[in-house]
């Protein structure tokens, strides 16, 4: 099935890695004037994270939800205490395999829905077993230049 490696990562404590923050918006239209507006210091651990005890990594294999933003090796970060709504990206268990797919609600009926039109909505029936793992909250993905 496609969807997530069930790899995790945890990690067992905040990093002290200082970030700078540049608070001037960056254009992605016409460039703006450069001016000097490093202002304070970025934690990522702070930005993503919202509840370290319930909040896991995991790597993103294939191309199901490219249509999401979310590429083969992207990392995820995954926050297990939000409820799961019609709408959201979640990591799932469905008859024993792990997926990311965008959890919906429709007519009575829920689906499981990839973002690429190569591959079919999983519909999650009475005799499935299901579980949502966890909410992704976050997709970390390198730009090719590094």
């Amino acid at each position: 099935m496609y969807g997530v490696k069930s790899l995790q990562f945890k990690s067992s404590h905040r990093s002290n890695v200082v970030v700078p923050l540049v608070l001037a918006p960056v254009s992605c239209g016409f460039p703006s004037p450069a001016d000097d507006y490093i202002d304070s210091a970025l934690d990522l651990n702070e930005l993503l994270i919202k509840k370290p005890a319930a909040t896991f990594f995991v790597k993103a294999r294939g191309d199901s939800m490219q249509g999401a933003g979310i590429f083969d090796g992207d990392l995820l970060v995954i926050d297990k205490s939000i409820e799961a709504r019609s709408g959201h990206i979640v990591v799932a268990i469905i008859d024993g395999e792990f997926t990311l797919k965008r959890f919906l609600k429709r007519a009575g009926l829920c689906l499981l829905m990839p973002e690429n039109s190569k591959y079919k909505p999983i519909v999650i029936g009475e005799g499935n077993e299901f579980q949502v793992w966890g909410v992704a909250t976050a997709c970390i993905h390198k730009l090719g230049a590094g």
